[in-house]
């Protein structure tokens, strides 16, 4: 089984639920299935919080739903001590805390709609990969088995 980094502006998509169709949904959906198990970081459970509390976030999501989503995240995922230290490698220093996390964690995939770090192709042994371009790699993946 993989093991995935979602990067921030994802996995807050994918917990807006209007669009099941849309595929940061979809990713999220997949985990709940277990089709993969998902890593995060304190850095990134902090990030997320933030995200979720953004006007654009609070309009789509009750107080509850969100602390319900952030303690999932706890409860389900492994959460992975940043161990490795990546600078200046991202447009923005955040991001090189997304790469850590991922390298950290020994992460098969980086999940991200980043486009800058979706350039990068891989990093230290993580493909950095689009959630679409992820759906399809579940789906070779299920049809292997």
């Amino acid at each position: 089984m993989s093991t995935v980094v979602i990067d921030t502006n994802v996995l807050a998509s994918g917990f807006v639920r209007s669009h099941p169709e849309a595929p940061p949904v979809q990713v999220l959906d997949a985990w709940r299935d277990r089709a993969y198990t998902l890593a995060v970081s304190e850095h990134i459970l902090t990030e997320l919080a933030r995200t979720l509390n953004d006007r654009y976030f609070r309009a789509r999501l009750t107080a509850e739903e969100i602390a319900a989503d952030l303690a999932l995240l706890r409860a389900e995922t492994t959460i992975a001590p940043i161990t490795v230290e990546v600078h200046d490698v991202a447009t923005h220093p955040e991001d090189d805390l997304i790469l850590a996390t991922a390298v950290s964690a020994q992460a098969d995939y980086l999940v991200t709609g980043d486009r800058k770090l979706q350039e990068l192709g891989i990093y230290e042994g993580v493909a950095i990969v689009r959630p679409r371009q992820f759906l399809e790699i579940l789906g070779r993946q299920a049809q292997e088995e």
